[in-house]
């Protein structure tokens, strides 16, 4: 997939876009992009959770004149939660440019909404019910709106918002450029593009159905503030001989390494922002076994041929179910078998159930490991690293006082207290991370949207009780 760079966007927007932590486009952004700013009615068809909403927002933002206090986009939205989310994702991509958006919904004090419509912004984005209620009242002009989105207009359909939808559109006066965005396409959807659209393009994103057969596929419910104490646990328990941990943007990877490293972890990250000395160093590494865990965004890793990787861990739950798909591909290869787990929070449930449509394989439900296993796998570790020492056979510096020790002490009582000071905990201050904004948000019928970063073992690490 191209990178954003190729698109010929702006500073701002790129700027944005790097902030964040989106390194190359979806399918849908590739080939939505460059069509709409050239002015092109677009249908796009395409399953919820691939990008959607910046496919749509990076024009629209790059199409806005910041200087122009006018509402010069408008965006349909079939429930609040959508709206809300769709503004969010519109005001990180225009932050730099100085263009902002607006979600008008129902259930909302109409009172504040038109406060808050006095402050000019750019984009509106709003339920149809809502919409119409301002039209009404003549709170909301559309005589600059230059770009018209339908977002979810099937579900729209669903919801009896057609000629709602149809109301609106007539309202706007000079009504330029539509996107109409569906994951399916019923014969009122398609009669409604041909009422209001020119000559529309159609981009249809099909979604890859590939299977991985030889990887065991688990997810872990978790909330995000006690996803890397669970990830710690787990490392322990699993011991895994090579492990890469995907974290959705490159800030999140350089905090989870270095947060790895930090709880006595062989860490190291790999994203797009690396020199390719450094790259080249870190997957060296990895290879060799030095490292034992690689953290990388789903581009750093994109075309990686490492075999031996036992376990894949997603820290941040995929773009969309492709990027699913390559993350857990990295392990189970050469007919070997793999495991690979990913922490869904609470709110990313949506977006897990259409990965297992696309995969069309359940993934099965995990419990949160607790710190009595943690501890446990700790213990089993030091059993393992004082049986290598053994037989490495370079401890006879130490067999004089061992000797002395075992006149005083009798030898399970001397073992047990190795263990223990072996595995005790080092008392190391919680690593916490920044907290990344959620990419998809449960909305109606579960469904998902997107929006809108010698192998050596240490034997003492430490827990959060909780």
């Amino acid at each position: 997939m191209p990178t954003f760079y190729e698109l010929n966007l702006s500073h701002p927007v790129l700027r944005a876009i790097s902030s964040m932590g989106f390194e190359e486009t979806t399918p849908i952004q590739e080939k939505t992009i460059p069509l709409i700013m050239k002015g092109r009615d677009i249908i796009g068809q395409a399953q919820t959770g691939t990008g959607k909403t910046v496919a749509f927002g990076i024009p629209l933002v790059e199409k806005v004149d910041a200087g122009t206090e006018a509402v010069q986009g408008l965006v349909i939205t079939p429930t609040r939660e959508l709206a809300v989310q769709v503004a969010e994702e519109l005001n990180k991509i225009g932050q730099f440019k100085g263009v902002r958006a607006l979600p008008i919904y129902g259930g909302q004090d109409i009172n504040r909404q038109i406060k808050a419509l006095k402050n000019r912004s750019h984009i509106i984005v709003g339920t149809p019910g809502r919409l119409i209620d301002h039209f009404k009242r003549k709170t909301i002009r559309l005589e600059q709106v230059q770009i018209t989105i339908l977002d979810e207009a099937d579900e729209m359909l669903n919801m009896g918002f057609i000629e709602d939808v149809q109301t609106i559109l007539r309202h706007i006066p000079n009504l330029r450029q539509i996107l109409l965005f569906s994951a399916t396409m019923p014969e009122p959807i398609r009669n409604l593009a041909q009422q209001f659209m020119q000559n529309p393009e159609l981009i249809s994103i099909t979604t890859k159905e590939v299977t991985v057969a030889n990887t065991e596929q688990n997810y872990i419910e978790v909330k995000e503030n006690e996803k890397f104490d669970v990830l710690c646990r787990l490392l322990d328990i699993q011991s895994p001989d090579l492990a890469i941990v995907f974290g959705r943007t490159k800030r999140r990877v350089d905090e989870l390494s270095e947060a790895l490293t930090k709880r006595g972890y062989s860490s190291e990250g790999l994203h797009g922002d690396l020199t390719q000395a450094k790259r080249d160093t870190v997957l060296r590494h990895f290879r060799e076994g030095t490292i034992e865990i690689l953290v990388a965004t789903d581009v750093a890793a994109r075309g990686l041929d490492i075999s031996g990787v036992t376990h894949v861990y997603n820290f941040d739950i995929p773009q969309d179910p492709e990027s699913y798909v390559h993350r857990v591909g990295r392990t189970g290869r050469a007919g070997k078998t793999g495991l690979a787990i990913t922490f869904v929070t609470p709110r990313e449930i949506g977006q897990l159930k259409l990965i297992e449509q696309v995969i069309k394989r359940r993934i099965r439900r995990k419990p949160v490991p607790t710190l009595t296993e943690a501890i446990e796998g700790q213990q089993r570790l030091t059993v393992e690293k004082l049986l290598k020492a053994i037989e490495a056979g370079d401890n006879l510096q130490y067999v004089g006082l061992a000797e002395e020790l075992l006149v005083e002490v009798d030898s399970v009582s001397l073992l047990s207290a190795a263990l223990k000071l072996l595995t005790k905990e080092t008392g190391v201050t919680p690593v916490k991370l920044t907290e990344e904004p959620p990419i998809w948000k449960k909305v109606k019928n579960k469904r998902a949207f997107q929006p809108a970063d010698g192998k050596k073992r240490s034997g003492s690490r430490s827990y959060t009780r909780k």
